[in-house]
Parts: structure tokens; C-alpha cells; sequence
């Protein structure tokens, strides 16, 4: 009969083994997916945050996916249309030097998902 106590000893050693769940950086279908809700909470927009998620897979931005946010719908529209698809196909390395222009009417959605990106960008290089 195995004691309580060895069985919490047992419990401990395999809890301290798993490697904790990153809330940041996830594998989904072969692909790291970056998500900058928590690494992008100072990063705000016109209203507030704007968080996104950056699929990457080989080193290669797949895309670029807007989170719920509280910006404008009418403006962010725009940035969705006009930013989210530039770094799609880039080699990491790549995507971190592209200069995207802000969208005109939406800037601080625009600059606010920029830095998402680039942040997001900078988390998948250091703990991939």
C-alpha cells in the first residue's frame, strides 16, 4: 500500500517536470501561434488593447488575426483590411523589420497592432 505521503512526493516530482503551459505561445496543427493579449497589455490603441494572434510556421508569418478589442469597429475595419495581411508570408526576421505604415483615420488602432506584432514577433524568437 503506497502512503499519502509518497503519493504527494509522486504528484510533485510530475508536476515539476511538465513544463508550464505558456499563455503566450501555444502549438496548434504544427504551427506556433503567438497570442499578445497578456505580452501586449500596455500596448493600447485609440480606446484600449489591441491583441492579436501571429501564426507561424518553418519561421514564416502564415497570418496575422485581430483579437476582441474595444476600438472603433468602423476604423479598426480599416486597419484589419489595410494591416493584418503584410507580414503574412515573411520570414520572421523579415516580418521584425518591415516598416507598415499606420492606417490614415485609424493611426493609434494602426500603430497599437503594429507593436502587437512586433512584440508578439520578439516573444516567438526568444522561446521558440
Amino acid at each position: 500500500m503506497v502512503s499519502g505521503f509518497a503519493l504527494l512526493l509522486t504528484a510533485v516530482a510530475l508536476t515539476s517536470a511538465t513544463p508550464k503551459d505558456d499563455e503566450v505561445m501555444t502549438k496548434e496543427d504544427g504551427m506556433y501561434v503567438v497570442n499578445t493579449t497578456t505580452l501586449g497589455k500596455n500596448i493600447t490603441g485609440y480606446v484600449s488593447t489591441t491583441p492579436v494572434k501571429i501564426y507561424i510556421k518553418k519561421n514564416k508569418v502564415v497570418k496575422v488575426e485581430a483579437l476582441k478589442n474595444q476600438e472603433t469597429p468602423k476604423y479598426f475595419a480599416k486597419v484589419k483590411k489595410g494591416i493584418l495581411d503584410k507580414w503574412n508570408g515573411l520570414k520572421v526576421n523579415d516580418a521584425q523589420k518591415l516598416k507598415v505604415d499606420g492606417i490614415t483615420g485609424a493611426t493609434f488602432s494602426s500603430e497599437a497592432v503594429i507593436q502587437n506584432v512586433q512584440a508578439g514577433l520578439e516573444y516567438y524568437k526568444k522561446n521558440k
